[in-house]
């Protein structure tokens, strides 16, 4: 046996560290050295009463440094991988960002393959003129040297009637910018980019006949449920039908609504943005046999499929 001590302390309060090892052989096998037994030893210097003492091998002292290791990586990739902490790492990006990307990136690549057809068009023109490969007017000169007859005792003017839906056509929109957007219907908000409120199953689709106005999605428990757009919350409470609820008001007249929900995490009169988390997913209300989501779209006070906008 070898006994080594190291002295140390402070004023009066003097400690040894004394360290005993068993000595082997010194020819045992490496397996045999890390599992040598060591004893660390914390000691009074004055009076060498034993303080504190912990058996340890270089074994013991490897598995642990590995599964702290382990534990340390396991927790790094959860925090980016299942948290917003990967929106601020090289690389990554918010989901409604990427799809607002990839959809302008369409557009853009639609208007550039139109635009090159037209220059090519003009190209072949060009060239078909050149080398004079024009092709002759197909009518013949005696189609052209005929005279149009014009109709006589016709009366041009405008009736009473044509006069009054002139009026009516001309004062609708008439200090509107967007003419090329229609008012009524899907196409005025088929513009939008939805972020989906949670991800899951869909277990009872829009059914107006039935008075079923939205989708029912079922998620894992406690799953967080975010604004499909940016907006204004309108309303953020309890009803008996629908439990613990949440409204808020989009821009060109849309209103989303989340029922059934555990809890609430905004308030009314608070402004919200698209992807952030408003609730969590419960199973209050009496309206209700299970956790699960109840999301409604409505549009110009008219309920529409949320389905036809956005994937769960």
């Amino acid at each position: 046996m070898r006994k080594t001590c190291l002295g140390s302390g402070l004023g009066e309060d003097v400690y040894y560290l004394c360290v005993v090892m068993a000595e082997e052989n010194k020819k045992s096998t490496f397996w045999t050295k890390i599992r040598n037994r060591y004893r660390l030893v914390v000691m009074n210097y004055d009076t060498f009463e034993e303080k504190f003492s912990l058996k340890l091998t270089p074994l013991n002292i490897f598995v642990v440094i590995g599964l702290l290791s382990i534990i340390l990586i396991v927790l790094t990739v959860s925090l980016v991988a299942f948290t917003p902490l990967r929106e601020y790492i090289p690389g990554y990006g918010s989901e409604l960002n990427t799809r607002k990307e990839l959809v302008n990136l369409t557009l853009k690549l639609d208007s550039l393959q139109y635009e090159l057809s037209l220059h090519s068009t003009a190209m072949d023109n060009i060239k078909n003129i050149i080398s004079g490969n024009v092709k002759a007017d197909s009518l013949s000169k005696s189609e052209k040297s005929k005279t149009v007859s014009i109709p006589k005792n016709v009366d041009i003017n405008p009736s009473k009637e044509d006069s009054i839906f002139r009026t009516q056509v001309e004062s609708q929109d008439k200090y509107s910018l967007a003419f090329s957007e229609r008012k009524t219907g899907k196409e005025s908000i088929s513009s939008f980019f939805f972020f989906t409120p949670v991800k899951g199953m869909v277990t009872a689709s829009f059914n107006a006949s039935q008075e079923h106005y939205g989708a029912d999605i079922v998620a894992k428990e406690n799953e967080p449920i975010k604004a499909t757009l940016d907006g204004t919350v309108l309303f953020a409470g309890w009803t008996s039908e629908t439990g613990y609820t949440i409204e808020i008001q989009h821009s060109n007249n849309l209103v989303s609504a989340y029922k059934h929900c555990s809890v609430l995490l905004k308030k009314a009169g608070q402004y919200v943005k698209a992807g952030e988390a408003i609730a969590v997913i419960g199973n209050s209300g009496e309206q209700t046999t299970g956790p699960h989501l109840h999301f409604e779209l409505w549009y110009n006070g008219n309920a529409i499929d949320p389905q036809e906008y956005m994937v769960f």
